[in-house]
């Protein structure tokens, strides 16, 4: 069911497209265990977007390789014109709903819409989606609770 979940057992059972908020916290000793369980099931997605902001993080050459070697290992999330177009309606919503409420990055419209899209959920540490899933049909799913990881 779309919505919010705050609670870090409740990653569920649907795919999760990752965040990059979620990536940076994965080996957090607080989700650590639940993130390896999720990536040897088959569950995280990365969208196209999320792998060039990850990527865009790397220090050197080497270490640009290491993350694009870490981010092989996730499962591709789709990155098309409907995802696009979902995302357009949620901004339009939410800049209806309240002056400059729409101004949530663009990555995070993408990440939700391919969510919605697909059927998934999406793992973050990052408010802006709780507020996306009030105008979208996806499952907005804390990595551990708001404030608990730095």
């Amino acid at each position: 069911m779309p919505g919010r979940s705050d609670s870090p057992a409740a990653w569920g059972e649907l795919p999760l497209v990752v965040d990059t908020s979620a990536w940076s916290r994965a080996f957090h000793p607080v989700v650590r265990d639940r993130w390896v369980e999720a990536l040897l099931a088959g569950r995280l997605r990365v969208s196209p977007i999320a792998r060039l902001e990850i990527l865009l993080s790397a220090r050197s050459g080497n270490d640009f390789d290491m993350l694009a070697e870490r981010l092989a290992a996730l499962r591709a999330a789709p990155l098309t014109p409907a995802i696009a177009h979902a995302a357009q309606n949620a901004m339009r919503t939410l800049a209806h709903r309240s002056a400059g409420a729409q101004r949530i990055p663009l990555v995070d419209y993408l990440l939700a819409a391919a969510a919605q899209e697909t059927g998934a959920a999406v793992l973050h540490y990052d408010r802006d989606y709780d507020t996306l899933a009030e105008v979208m049909m996806f499952e907005s799913t804390w990595l551990a609770p708001p404030g608990s990881i730095p």
